[in-house]
This record gives structure tokens, sequence and C-alpha cells, in this order.
């Protein structure tokens, strides 16, 4: 379920300082907005910010970009930064399926939390771990490839294992039920946070891929 329109949405966006307005012309080259050399970490869907502002408080040496396409999700998150100073994170407002536009071999993870499901068999290819997708994510990461997931969908979830099996990542940590088998420093999302009140369970896997 999305957002309300928040009024004068798009102005408040464009006037965060967190937001990458033209995030083409730093394409190969991140490390020069950032202004260091640190990791490069991504999640695409990033909602209203909770997880994504909760790793880059928790990893000072690890930088963040947030990934959202709607103006009406995406503004809260940048509602929350206003009074905060976080240097190593970053927001873009893109539609995934342009990600090749905007990044190349220089992202260490991918986090896909709560992602859009697409229930429907012939919306297979829009889900985040479809081969489309993963196949354009080969072209922004910067040696070994991460994907860490999570999701309550158990159908996306399975589609997933399969996909980036076949792909050729290697699984590790899979869970059907974070909450049982709680990894160390899990930070919640605002979904993750409502579902686990509700004993709603999460599942959770890590993916891995050398070439």
């Amino acid at each position: 379920m999305r957002l309300k329109n928040v009024k004068n949405a798009s102005e408040i966006i464009m006037n965060s300082s967190y937001i990458i307005k033209d995030p083409k012309k730093y394409k190969g080259n991140y490390s020069k907005l950032f202004g260091n050399d640190n990791p490069i970490d991504i999640e695409i869907g990033m909602g209203k910010g909770n997880f994504i502002i909760g790793m880059a408080l928790k990893n000072p040496n690890v930088n963040y970009i947030g990934i959202e396409m709607y103006d009406s999700v995406i503004v809260r998150a940048t509602q929350k930064l206003e009074n905060q100073t976080i240097p190593n994170l970053r927001l873009i407002r893109m539609d995934a399926n342009l990600i090749n536009d905007v990044f190349e071999n220089e992202i260490n993870t991918i986090y896909l939390n709560f992602s859009d499901p697409w229930p429907k068999k012939r919306h297979a290819k829009r889900r985040l771990t479809s081969h489309e997708f993963l196949k354009k994510y080969d072209g922004v990461f910067k040696g070994e490839k991460k994907i860490f997931q999570k999701t309550d969908n158990i159908d996306l979830f399975a589609f997933s294992i399969e996909s980036l099996s076949t792909y050729g990542y290697v699984l590790k940590n899979v869970t059907m039920d974070l909450y049982s088998n709680m990894i160390e420093n899990n930070v919640q999302t605002e979904y993750e946070k409502k579902f686990a009140s509700k004993n709603v369970k999460i599942c959770r896997l890590e993916a891995y891929k050398n070439d």
C-alpha cells in the first residue's frame, strides 16, 4: 500500500541535501561524491528510509545509497533526515530499471527489503530477483556480488531462492523465520517492524557470487 500524496513532495525532495539530483554524473565515481573510498551499499526500494538510515548510523565506514521511485514514499525519508547529519548517506529518486544508468562496478552489497512480489506469473520479470534484474546488477557490483533479501512473501522468497541459485549465486544464512534465528545487528524496515509486532514470519537470505 502506497502513502497518500504529500503536498509539495517533489519540492521537498529536491530541496533535501541527501538527494542526489543528477546521479548519472557520478556513475563509476561515487567515491568522489562521498569524499572517500569506503564500500558503497545500496537498498533498492528503500520505502520511508528506516533501514537505510539505521544502517548508515550503525556503520559510519560504509557509504549507503537508498533508491526509491515514488515521491510519496521517499519524501518521508527526507523529512526524517531534516535535522540529522549523516555524511555516509544519500538518496536517489529513480526506477530500479535504470540502475545501469547511474552505477558501474562500484557497489559492494544490494539490499532488497520487502520488495513488490509481483505475484502474477506474467509479471515475474519485474521481480527484483529475476534473472532480468540480476543481469542488470552484474554491471554495478565491484568484486564479489552480494545480495541480501528480506520479505514476508513466501512465494517471492521461493522464487528468489530458485532464481539466485540458477544464476550462480551461493545462498547462506537462509531462514523462513528471521526472529527465531535472529542475526546480529538486524536493522528493521517499517514493514518489518509492523509485521514482527503481529508475529508475521520474515524470510531472509544472503546470496554471494564470484565471477
